[in-house]
Protein backbone atom coordinates (compact mmCIF):
# COMPACT_ATOMS: atom_id res chain seq x y z
CA UNK A 1 0.00 0.00 0.00
CA UNK A 2 1.08 3.24 -0.74
CA UNK A 3 1.81 6.17 2.15
CA UNK A 4 -1.43 8.13 1.00
CA UNK A 5 -3.30 5.64 1.17
CA UNK A 6 -2.40 4.60 4.96
CA UNK A 7 -2.77 8.01 5.88
CA UNK A 8 -5.83 8.22 4.12
CA UNK A 9 -6.93 5.59 5.86
CA UNK A 10 -5.93 6.47 8.77
CA UNK A 11 -7.49 9.83 8.84
CA UNK A 12 -10.92 8.12 8.19
CA UNK A 13 -10.78 5.48 11.46
CA UNK A 14 -9.72 8.69 13.40
CA UNK A 15 -12.79 10.67 12.17
CA UNK A 16 -14.71 7.04 12.30
CA UNK A 17 -13.48 7.33 16.49
CA UNK A 18 -14.36 10.79 16.89
CA UNK A 19 -18.12 10.38 15.60
CA UNK A 20 -18.73 7.34 17.66
CA UNK A 21 -17.26 9.61 20.30
CA UNK A 22 -19.14 12.35 20.44
CA UNK A 23 -22.18 10.17 19.48
CA UNK A 24 -21.40 7.95 22.61
CA UNK A 25 -21.25 11.42 25.21
CA UNK A 26 -24.71 13.00 23.70
CA UNK A 27 -26.66 9.64 24.14
CA UNK A 28 -25.40 10.20 28.23
CA UNK A 29 -27.03 13.81 27.81
CA UNK A 30 -29.86 14.16 29.22
CA UNK A 31 -32.85 15.17 27.33
CA UNK A 32 -35.19 16.09 29.83
CA UNK A 33 -35.38 17.62 33.19
CA UNK A 34 -34.95 15.15 36.06
CA UNK A 35 -37.48 14.43 37.98
CA UNK A 36 -37.97 15.12 41.39
CA UNK A 37 -40.37 15.10 44.44
CA UNK A 38 -43.89 17.37 43.94
CA UNK A 39 -43.41 20.59 45.38
CA UNK A 40 -46.49 22.30 46.66
CA UNK A 41 -47.89 24.73 49.53
CA UNK A 42 -49.90 24.13 52.80
CA UNK A 43 -53.31 26.11 52.80
CA UNK A 44 -54.25 28.17 56.23
CA UNK A 45 -56.52 25.64 57.97
CA UNK A 46 -60.58 27.04 58.43
CA UNK A 47 -63.88 25.66 59.92
CA UNK A 48 -61.75 24.81 63.08
CA UNK A 49 -64.07 23.38 65.88
CA UNK A 50 -63.47 21.43 68.95
CA UNK A 51 -63.02 18.08 67.17
CA UNK A 52 -62.38 18.95 63.26
CA UNK A 53 -60.79 21.41 60.98
CA UNK A 54 -60.52 21.52 56.88
CA UNK A 55 -57.23 22.71 55.42
CA UNK A 56 -55.68 21.50 52.32
CA UNK A 57 -52.62 22.62 49.77
CA UNK A 58 -52.12 23.35 46.41
CA UNK A 59 -49.82 21.40 44.03
CA UNK A 60 -47.38 23.74 42.34
CA UNK A 61 -45.41 21.23 40.42
CA UNK A 62 -45.53 17.48 39.68
CA UNK A 63 -42.27 17.05 39.94
CA UNK A 64 -42.66 16.06 35.83
CA UNK A 65 -44.81 12.85 36.86
CA UNK A 66 -48.14 12.14 37.96
CA UNK A 67 -49.24 12.54 41.55
CA UNK A 68 -50.35 9.23 42.88
CA UNK A 69 -51.41 10.88 46.34
CA UNK A 70 -51.93 14.32 48.03
CA UNK A 71 -53.50 15.13 51.67
CA UNK A 72 -52.56 16.64 54.56
CA UNK A 73 -50.72 14.91 57.34
CA UNK A 74 -50.79 16.42 60.68
CA UNK A 75 -49.72 15.53 64.51
CA UNK A 76 -49.52 17.23 67.78
CA UNK A 77 -45.59 17.28 67.53
CA UNK A 78 -43.99 19.73 65.16
CA UNK A 79 -42.81 18.54 61.78
CA UNK A 80 -45.54 16.01 60.86
CA UNK A 81 -44.93 12.84 58.28
CA UNK A 82 -47.07 10.76 55.89
CA UNK A 83 -46.40 8.09 58.61
CA UNK A 84 -48.61 10.47 61.17
CA UNK A 85 -52.20 11.02 61.05
CA UNK A 86 -53.03 11.96 57.62
CA UNK A 87 -56.35 12.60 55.79
CA UNK A 88 -57.21 12.68 51.70
CA UNK A 89 -58.70 15.28 49.73
CA UNK A 90 -62.69 15.50 50.12
CA UNK A 91 -62.64 18.04 46.86
CA UNK A 92 -60.12 19.36 44.79
CA UNK A 93 -57.28 18.40 42.69
CA UNK A 94 -54.50 21.27 41.74
CA UNK A 95 -55.71 22.65 44.94
CA UNK A 96 -57.85 20.80 47.51
CA UNK A 97 -58.99 20.22 50.76
CA UNK A 98 -59.09 17.91 53.62
CA UNK A 99 -61.31 17.13 56.60
CA UNK A 100 -58.93 16.47 59.70
CA UNK A 101 -61.51 14.55 62.25
CA UNK A 102 -61.75 13.32 65.56
CA UNK A 103 -59.15 15.63 67.22
CA UNK A 104 -58.52 16.62 71.09
CA UNK A 105 -60.10 19.67 71.99
CA UNK A 106 -57.76 22.65 72.79
CA UNK A 107 -55.18 21.13 71.45
CA UNK A 108 -52.78 22.35 68.73
CA UNK A 109 -52.23 20.26 65.88
CA UNK A 110 -48.89 20.96 63.32
CA UNK A 111 -49.78 20.46 59.74
CA UNK A 112 -48.60 20.17 56.22
CA UNK A 113 -49.97 19.45 52.67
CA UNK A 114 -47.95 17.00 50.85
CA UNK A 115 -47.96 15.41 47.47
CA UNK A 116 -46.68 11.80 46.20
CA UNK A 117 -45.45 10.35 42.67
CA UNK A 118 -42.83 7.76 41.79
CA UNK A 119 -39.97 9.67 42.86
CA UNK A 120 -41.32 10.64 46.60
CA UNK A 121 -42.92 12.70 48.75
CA UNK A 122 -43.23 16.38 48.80
CA UNK A 123 -43.99 18.71 51.80
CA UNK A 124 -45.61 22.19 52.46
CA UNK A 125 -44.42 24.42 54.65
CA UNK A 126 -45.75 23.23 58.33
CA UNK A 127 -49.06 25.50 59.70
CA UNK A 128 -50.81 24.96 63.18
CA UNK A 129 -54.27 25.53 64.41
CA UNK A 130 -55.56 25.27 67.61
CA UNK A 131 -59.37 23.51 68.31
CA UNK A 132 -61.57 24.74 70.34
CA UNK A 133 -62.97 24.00 73.66
CA UNK A 134 -66.11 22.13 74.50
CA UNK A 135 -68.25 24.84 74.15
CA UNK A 136 -70.41 22.48 76.64
CA UNK A 137 -72.68 20.75 73.60
CA UNK A 138 -71.43 20.88 69.79
CA UNK A 139 -72.09 22.04 66.79
CA UNK A 140 -75.69 22.94 65.27
CA UNK A 141 -77.33 21.59 62.65
CA UNK A 142 -77.93 23.47 59.01
CA UNK A 143 -79.23 22.33 56.06
CA UNK A 144 -78.71 24.91 52.93
CA UNK A 145 -81.95 25.17 50.55
CA UNK A 146 -81.74 24.87 46.80
CA UNK A 147 -81.37 28.00 44.44
CA UNK A 148 -83.76 29.91 42.79
CA UNK A 149 -84.35 32.89 40.99
CA UNK A 150 -81.19 32.74 39.04
CA UNK A 151 -79.93 35.78 36.78
CA UNK A 152 -76.48 37.00 35.64
CA UNK A 153 -75.69 38.70 38.67
CA UNK A 154 -77.98 37.37 41.23
CA UNK A 155 -79.46 33.83 43.24
CA UNK A 156 -82.02 33.61 45.55
CA UNK A 157 -81.14 30.48 48.54
CA UNK A 158 -80.98 30.07 52.25
CA UNK A 159 -81.09 27.36 54.19
CA UNK A 160 -82.05 25.55 57.62
CA UNK A 161 -81.36 25.62 61.31
CA UNK A 162 -82.75 22.47 62.40
CA UNK A 163 -81.36 21.91 66.13
CA UNK A 164 -79.05 24.57 67.58
CA UNK A 165 -76.87 22.25 69.46
CA UNK A 166 -75.28 22.80 72.89
CA UNK A 167 -75.75 26.26 72.79
CA UNK A 168 -77.85 29.04 71.15
CA UNK A 169 -76.77 30.05 67.56
CA UNK A 170 -76.03 33.60 67.52
CA UNK A 171 -75.04 34.30 63.56
CA UNK A 172 -76.92 32.30 60.61
CA UNK A 173 -76.79 32.50 56.82
CA UNK A 174 -75.03 31.35 53.76
CA UNK A 175 -71.37 32.18 52.30
CA UNK A 176 -70.60 31.61 48.65
CA UNK A 177 -67.08 31.17 46.44
CA UNK A 178 -66.15 29.91 43.30
CA UNK A 179 -64.35 27.41 44.97
CA UNK A 180 -65.29 24.37 46.49
CA UNK A 181 -66.62 24.53 50.27
CA UNK A 182 -66.89 28.01 50.82
CA UNK A 183 -66.51 29.24 54.47
CA UNK A 184 -67.05 32.44 56.50
CA UNK A 185 -63.65 34.31 55.35
CA UNK A 186 -65.82 34.40 52.02
CA UNK A 187 -68.69 36.35 50.60
CA UNK A 188 -71.34 35.77 52.97
CA UNK A 189 -75.17 36.88 54.64
CA UNK A 190 -76.43 37.34 58.06
CA UNK A 191 -79.51 35.89 58.24
CA UNK A 192 -80.55 36.28 61.93
CA UNK A 193 -80.54 34.02 64.49
CA UNK A 194 -81.66 30.83 66.60
CA UNK A 195 -82.95 28.01 65.19
CA UNK A 196 -85.72 28.03 62.04
CA UNK A 197 -85.76 28.45 58.08
CA UNK A 198 -84.26 31.43 56.78
CA UNK A 199 -83.81 33.28 53.33
CA UNK A 200 -80.84 35.01 51.26
CA UNK A 201 -79.99 36.87 48.62
CA UNK A 202 -77.42 36.90 46.66
CA UNK A 203 -75.64 40.15 44.94
CA UNK A 204 -73.19 41.22 43.10
CA UNK A 205 -72.36 37.90 41.05
CA UNK A 206 -70.68 37.32 38.05
CA UNK A 207 -72.54 36.62 34.75
CA UNK A 208 -72.03 32.45 33.18
CA UNK A 209 -70.33 31.94 36.20
CA UNK A 210 -70.02 28.85 38.51
CA UNK A 211 -70.57 29.62 42.35
CA UNK A 212 -70.45 27.03 45.48
CA UNK A 213 -72.92 27.68 48.80
CA UNK A 214 -73.32 26.41 51.54
CA UNK A 215 -75.37 27.73 54.50
CA UNK A 216 -73.83 27.98 57.96
CA UNK A 217 -74.66 28.40 61.38
CA UNK A 218 -72.30 29.63 64.64
CA UNK A 219 -72.69 29.04 68.46
CA UNK A 220 -69.95 28.93 71.30
CA UNK A 221 -68.84 25.26 69.76
CA UNK A 222 -67.92 26.23 66.14
CA UNK A 223 -69.30 27.09 62.71
CA UNK A 224 -71.65 24.46 61.43
CA UNK A 225 -72.40 24.40 57.68
CA UNK A 226 -74.85 22.64 55.14
CA UNK A 227 -74.58 20.55 52.33
CA UNK A 228 -72.96 22.14 49.32
CA UNK A 229 -75.31 23.27 46.66
CA UNK A 230 -73.40 24.19 43.01
CA UNK A 231 -75.05 26.84 40.63
CA UNK A 232 -74.55 28.83 37.40
CA UNK A 233 -75.04 32.44 36.71
CA UNK A 234 -76.86 33.38 33.69
CA UNK A 235 -75.70 35.57 30.77
CA UNK A 236 -72.60 35.71 28.77
CA UNK A 237 -74.03 34.47 25.30
CA UNK A 238 -73.89 31.46 23.01
CA UNK A 239 -72.34 27.86 25.15
CA UNK A 240 -71.56 27.66 28.47
CA UNK A 241 -75.19 29.69 30.07
CA UNK A 242 -77.79 26.81 32.37
CA UNK A 243 -80.18 25.80 30.65
CA UNK A 244 -83.01 27.92 30.18
CA UNK A 245 -85.57 27.72 33.08
CA UNK A 246 -83.23 25.08 34.50
CA UNK A 247 -80.27 26.24 36.27
CA UNK A 248 -79.39 22.72 38.32
CA UNK A 249 -81.66 19.83 39.02
CA UNK A 250 -81.60 17.50 42.22
CA UNK A 251 -81.34 13.47 41.54
CA UNK A 252 -84.44 12.43 43.06
CA UNK A 253 -83.05 8.83 43.69
CA UNK A 254 -80.34 10.20 46.43
CA UNK A 255 -80.61 13.80 45.96
CA UNK A 256 -77.38 14.91 44.99
CA UNK A 257 -77.04 18.00 42.68
CA UNK A 258 -75.89 18.87 39.55
CA UNK A 259 -75.82 21.91 37.94
CA UNK A 260 -76.68 21.94 33.80
CA UNK A 261 -75.42 23.51 31.11
CA UNK A 262 -76.79 24.52 27.56
CA UNK A 263 -74.91 23.77 24.85
CA UNK A 264 -75.81 24.47 20.80
CA UNK A 265 -79.51 22.37 20.88
CA UNK A 266 -78.51 20.49 23.95
CA UNK A 267 -78.80 20.44 27.55
CA UNK A 268 -76.18 18.38 29.82
CA UNK A 269 -75.63 18.00 33.35
CA UNK A 270 -72.06 20.02 33.90
CA UNK A 271 -70.47 17.25 36.24
CA UNK A 272 -70.50 13.40 35.71
CA UNK A 273 -72.80 11.22 37.44
CA UNK A 274 -72.05 9.99 40.86
CA UNK A 275 -75.91 7.74 41.05
CA UNK A 276 -73.94 4.41 43.22
CA UNK A 277 -75.70 1.80 41.39
CA UNK A 278 -74.59 -2.00 39.39
CA UNK A 279 -70.73 -2.08 38.87
CA UNK A 280 -69.69 1.43 39.62
CA UNK A 281 -66.53 2.26 41.64
CA UNK A 282 -64.80 5.22 43.24
CA UNK A 283 -61.43 5.69 41.61
CA UNK A 284 -58.79 3.66 43.86
CA UNK A 285 -62.11 2.95 46.11
CA UNK A 286 -61.66 6.33 47.56
CA UNK A 287 -64.48 8.13 47.83
CA UNK A 288 -63.03 11.56 47.64
CA UNK A 289 -62.56 10.54 43.83
CA UNK A 290 -66.45 10.28 43.22
CA UNK A 291 -66.43 13.68 44.83
CA UNK A 292 -64.22 15.15 42.29
CA UNK A 293 -64.95 13.14 39.50
CA UNK A 294 -67.83 10.79 39.60
CA UNK A 295 -68.13 7.06 39.58
CA UNK A 296 -66.44 4.77 36.99
CA UNK A 297 -69.38 2.74 35.77
CA UNK A 298 -69.26 -0.42 34.06
CA UNK A 299 -71.42 -0.12 30.42
CA UNK A 300 -74.61 -2.05 31.88
CA UNK A 301 -74.60 -0.08 35.03
CA UNK A 302 -73.86 3.23 32.83
CA UNK A 303 -77.27 2.58 31.03
CA UNK A 304 -78.97 3.23 34.25
CA UNK A 305 -76.99 5.94 35.62
CA UNK A 306 -78.78 9.07 34.40
CA UNK A 307 -81.66 10.74 36.52
CA UNK A 308 -84.89 10.50 35.26
CA UNK A 309 -85.79 13.02 32.03
CA UNK A 310 -82.25 12.93 31.46
CA UNK A 311 -80.08 9.66 29.48
CA UNK A 312 -76.71 8.23 28.64
CA UNK A 313 -75.85 9.63 25.27
CA UNK A 314 -75.70 8.16 22.34
CA UNK A 315 -72.39 8.79 19.88
CA UNK A 316 -74.21 10.76 17.42
CA UNK A 317 -75.26 12.92 20.37
CA UNK A 318 -71.83 13.40 21.41
CA UNK A 319 -70.86 14.05 17.24
CA UNK A 320 -73.93 16.84 17.71
CA UNK A 321 -71.98 18.21 20.69
CA UNK A 322 -68.62 18.05 19.13
CA UNK A 323 -69.78 19.89 15.71
CA UNK A 324 -71.19 22.58 17.12
CA UNK A 325 -67.67 23.24 19.06
CA UNK A 326 -65.71 22.63 15.77
CA UNK A 327 -64.37 19.25 15.25
CA UNK A 328 -60.03 19.13 16.05
CA UNK A 329 -60.98 22.14 19.01
CA UNK A 330 -64.28 20.58 20.59
CA UNK A 331 -61.78 18.38 23.54
CA UNK A 332 -60.36 22.07 24.41
CA UNK A 333 -63.38 23.65 24.87
CA UNK A 334 -65.03 20.96 26.91
CA UNK A 335 -62.28 20.35 28.75
CA UNK A 336 -61.71 22.38 32.41
CA UNK A 337 -59.83 24.65 33.06
CA UNK A 338 -57.56 22.93 36.10
CA UNK A 339 -56.62 19.49 36.77
CA UNK A 340 -55.46 18.32 34.07
CA UNK A 341 -51.57 16.94 33.97
CA UNK A 342 -49.02 18.60 32.81
CA UNK A 343 -50.95 21.63 31.99
CA UNK A 344 -53.02 19.96 29.65
CA UNK A 345 -56.03 21.87 30.80
CA UNK A 346 -59.27 23.22 28.48
CA UNK A 347 -60.59 26.47 27.96
CA UNK A 348 -64.11 25.22 28.91
CA UNK A 349 -65.58 27.62 26.57
CA UNK A 350 -68.11 25.42 26.19
CA UNK A 351 -69.06 25.16 30.20
CA UNK A 352 -68.97 21.28 29.86
CA UNK A 353 -66.54 21.10 32.94
CA UNK A 354 -64.75 18.25 31.99
CA UNK A 355 -62.35 16.14 34.59
CA UNK A 356 -59.70 13.72 34.06
CA UNK A 357 -61.48 10.59 36.14
CA UNK A 358 -59.30 7.84 34.76
CA UNK A 359 -61.00 4.55 34.37
CA UNK A 360 -60.81 1.23 36.42
CA UNK A 361 -59.45 -1.59 34.07
CA UNK A 362 -60.22 -5.33 33.47
CA UNK A 363 -58.15 -6.49 36.12
CA UNK A 364 -59.73 -4.09 38.63
CA UNK A 365 -57.01 -1.52 38.57
CA UNK A 366 -57.11 2.50 37.98
CA UNK A 367 -55.13 4.66 35.78
CA UNK A 368 -55.06 7.64 33.69
CA UNK A 369 -56.74 10.04 36.74
CA UNK A 370 -55.61 13.54 35.73
CA UNK A 371 -54.40 12.50 32.61
CA UNK A 372 -57.85 11.11 30.79
CA UNK A 373 -61.52 11.78 30.90
CA UNK A 374 -63.34 9.01 29.14
CA UNK A 375 -67.26 8.69 28.52
CA UNK A 376 -69.46 5.96 27.94
CA UNK A 377 -72.03 6.30 25.05
CA UNK A 378 -75.05 4.10 25.04
CA UNK A 379 -74.04 2.57 21.41
CA UNK A 380 -72.94 -0.91 20.93
CA UNK A 381 -70.46 -1.62 19.05
CA UNK A 382 -70.48 -5.50 19.58
CA UNK A 383 -71.35 -8.20 22.02
CA UNK A 384 -68.77 -7.21 24.11
CA UNK A 385 -67.60 -3.87 23.12
CA UNK A 386 -69.50 -0.03 23.39
CA UNK A 387 -68.49 3.05 21.70
CA UNK A 388 -66.47 5.90 24.13
CA UNK A 389 -65.72 9.13 23.88
CA UNK A 390 -62.03 10.56 25.19
CA UNK A 391 -60.31 13.51 26.25
CA UNK A 392 -57.07 13.45 27.02
CA UNK A 393 -54.26 15.80 28.25
CA UNK A 394 -52.00 16.35 25.24
CA UNK A 395 -55.21 16.11 22.72
CA UNK A 396 -57.36 18.84 21.60
CA UNK A 397 -59.81 17.10 20.33
CA UNK A 398 -62.85 14.38 21.37
CA UNK A 399 -61.82 10.83 20.21
CA UNK A 400 -64.12 8.13 19.41
CA UNK A 401 -63.25 4.37 19.36
CA UNK A 402 -64.94 0.93 21.05
CA UNK A 403 -64.27 0.10 24.59
CA UNK A 404 -64.93 -3.47 26.69
CA UNK A 405 -68.14 -2.78 28.22
CA UNK A 406 -66.37 -4.24 31.79
CA UNK A 407 -64.36 -1.46 31.80
CA UNK A 408 -64.89 1.59 34.41
CA UNK A 409 -65.40 4.92 32.93
CA UNK A 410 -67.18 8.08 33.41
CA UNK A 411 -70.81 9.01 32.90
CA UNK A 412 -72.18 12.43 31.37
CA UNK A 413 -76.09 12.74 30.88
CA UNK A 414 -77.69 15.05 28.26
CA UNK A 415 -81.62 15.53 28.93
CA UNK A 416 -84.39 13.74 27.40
CA UNK A 417 -86.58 15.60 24.24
Amino acid sequence: MSGNYLKKLGSWVLTALLFLFAFSCSKNEPNEEPLTVPTISTRSAFDVTSSGARAGGTILFDGGTPVSERGVCYSKSPNPTISDPKSLPASGVTTYECFLSGLDQSTTYYYKAYAKNSVGVGYGEQKSFTTLGGGGGGLANVSTAGVSSVTETSVVTGGQVTTEGGSPVTARGVCWSGSLNPSLSDAHTTNGSGPGVFTSNLTGLTPATTYYVRAYAVNTAGTAYGNQVEFVTSGGGGSGQPCPGLPSISDPRDGQSYPTVQIGSQCWLRKNMNFSTGNSWCYDNNTANCTTYGRLYDWSAALGACPPGWHLPTTEEYTLLADFLVAGLSGTKMKSTTGWYNNGNGTNESGFTALPGGIRNLTGGYEGLTQWGIFWTSTSSSADQAWIRMLEYNTTGIGSQPGHKNMGRSVRCVRDY
